[in-house]
């Protein structure tokens, strides 16, 4: 990271300044209020706390922050979206890793009790530089509103506050929020208030599908046993019912879903009656539950909503459970909804300072309600795969392969519109396909020889990316460099720094030790800060072994731009000469 732009200062570094305190009592208007501080709602938080100039809201039903959590699953992009918030060596330092995923089915030979069948990679390799892992979602929320406390906003959620109608009025804050006798006005309003969303109703819209009436259990225990693979990710079948095991962090606690009886009431179940489910499906192994820290019945239900904002101007929005849920055995509903919050957010940040068009907002709704219908196509698949004990073993091994990055997270892929481009040059760079997520590659650091992932340059702070990878003569790098400065002034405001809109990078071909400093271009080394300092972190050089040319499919003789959203997704592939003022054109103001 860097720091020390505006002068030294002793301390922890990633504290930044206060722009203003954080009012103790809720104020009567704000940018954006968010509606709930769970996953969705604090991703959405965060990132709008890069937009110190923004006031943004939060407010929650409960009267504190969440202790215990109900989803653990973080896919590899959440992993990725966490790195560009600053968070993801915390994560991967207290989760546990999923490395394999082992299959259980009734043994051939003895039909009452169950037998490995198989044993895969739980993440195909190459397809991200993150692993998956488990992490309690309290300690998700707990690193995204530390991340929060020491952004300038100093912003922290209002608990114990209950939504009781959203409506749209006229004005500068046209949104209305009533909360127990009490109003806020907003100019958005975003409800990531869950599946019962008050939000949503006041919206006039409601979650569209069916429910299953196939009821499970979800246990975190402590507990003694001499199933071998109580340390791995493990799909059970058995003639039984079905257990999915999921070990948690710390090396002790595990989770187990476990597929209750038909006919079960919710009302009688208990952590021993679902303990002794788990031990019928497990036979002829034991499971001895010394201790519970979290249990749970759900009840899975497959809807999604018509539309996630309010119309062709939208002011309210919503995000996650309020408008799609699902089982949780795939493993994607908090790894959904905050990709959610991180998609609408940056486009309420960059919107309300100024710098993008307002259109980008309807982006939202149609972006991310194709995603949502297409995990409610695959969780249903997923389910009755997962619970069908006649199947083939071979045949859920394989489908659990061929959907792996689909529950990675690097399987979302955005259409054309306002934000994303048609892929008329993808062969430039075949390896960052438009519309999908920019797939990270190790190189080294020009100024510096630190080796590292060039996606790991970028933070989730609003800022569109041009990467552009150099052609083999470097005359259309030189060409394109020059005409940098005119477009950077175009969408940039007085007195911004001259990265904080268009954010560009240059990937060249040559060794890090074929070359200097003062040999690139001066739109690579932008001037910061109150001092005007260069900022050296801008170019890069191929990984010996490891040349990100090759391992993404970049042309070598021509080179190639690739235009990357604030959210990491490749909105348009471009040739060196190509029309790059254009099609920002679209989507940023221009200021001059």
């Amino acid at each position: 990271m860097q720091f020390y732009l505006d002068g030294y200062e002793p301390g922890d570094p990633l504290i930044e300044k206060p722009v203003r305190d954080h009012p103790s009592e809720l104020p009567a208007t704000a940018d954006v209020v968010i509606i709930g501080s769970g996953p969705a709602g604090l991703v959405l938080a965060a990132q709008l706390a890069a937009f110190p100039e923004l006031h943004t809201v939060v407010v929650e039903r409960r009267e504190g922050p969440l202790a215990v959590g109900q989803a653990d699953g973080v896919a590899c992009r959440t992993v990725e979206m966490f790195e560009a918030f600053g968070l993801a060596d915390r994560l991967i330092g207290e989760g546990y890793q999923v490395n394999e995923v082992t299959f259980w089915r009734p043994d051939p030979e003895d039909p009452a009790s169950i037998v490995r069948t198989g044993r895969v990679d739980d993440v195909e390799e190459g397809i991200s530089e993150m692993p998956h892992m488990i992490v309690n979602q309290a300690r998700m929320l707990a690193y995204l509103r530390e991340h929060m406390a020491r952004s300038a906003t100093r912003a922290e959620p209002y608990y114990g506050l209950h939504v009781t109608d959203v409506r749209v009025e006229a004005g500068e804050y046209p949104v209305v929020v009533e909360l127990d006798g009490r109003t806020i006005r907003a100019k958005y309003v975003v409800g990531c208030d869950g599946s019962r969303s008050v939000t949503r109703e006041a919206m006039g819209l409601r979650l569209r599908g069916d429910a299953t009436h196939q009821s499970w259990g979800v246990l975190d225990v402590l507990a003694v046993t001499d199933f071998p693979d109580i340390r791995l990710k493990s799909a059970i079948a058995s003639e039984q019912g079905s257990i999915l095991v999921i070990p948690r962090e710390g090396g002790y606690l595990v989770r187990l879903y476990i597929e209750l009886e038909p006919g079960v009431s919710r009302g009688d179940v208990t952590p021993e009656h679902l303990a002794a489910v788990a031990n019928r499906i497990l036979h002829p192994y034991e499971i001895d539950v010394r201790s519970v820290g979290w249990w749970a019945v759900y009840e899975i239900a497959q809807r999604v909503c018509d539309r996630f904002d309010d119309g062709d101007d939208p002011r309210v929005f919503i995000a996650g459970d309020a408008c799609h849920t699902h089982s949780a055995k795939a493993g994607q509903g908090m790894n959904v909804s905050m990709a959610d919050a991180w998609n609408l957010g940056w486009k309420l940040g960059t919107v309300l300072r100024g710098t993008a068009r307002p259109e980008i907002l309807r982006t939202y709704s149609t972006e991310r309600q194709a995603v949502a219908r297409r995990l409610i196509e695959f969780d249903k698949e997923f389910a009755a795969l997962f619970s069908d004990r006649d199947a083939e073993p071979e045949k859920f091994q394989h489908y659990f392969r061929e959907q792996g990055r689909y529950t990675a997270g690097v399987a979302v892929r955005y259409g054309p519109s306002l934000l994303t481009g048609e892929p008329t040059y993808q062969e430039l760079a075949e390896g960052f396909p438009v519309g999908m997520r920019f797939q990270s590659a190790p190189v080294v650091r020009l100024a510096d020889a630190k080796p590292m992932h060039l996606g790991h340059a970028a933070r989730a702070d609003g800022a569109w990316r041009l990467y552009v990878f150099a052609d083999r003569s470097r005359a259309g790098l030189e060409s394109l460099c020059a005409t940098l400065p005119d477009l950077l002034a175009r969408f940039t405001p007085d007195g911004a720094e001259p990265d904080s809109v268009i954010d560009v990078r240059a990937i060249l071909q040559q060794g890090h030790r074929d070359l200097s400093v003062p040999d690139v271009p001066s739109v690579l080394l932008p001037r910061k800060g109150r001092f005007g300092l260069t900022d050296y972190e801008k170019v890069f050089c191929p990984e010996p072994g490891q040349d990100v040319f090759d391992l993404r499919g970049v042309d070598r003789t021509r080179g190639a731009v690739v235009v990357v959203r604030p959210d990491q997704y490749v909105a348009q592939v471009l040739p060196l000469d190509g029309d790059v003022a254009g099609f920002l054109a679209d989507v940023l103001v221009p200021l001059r």
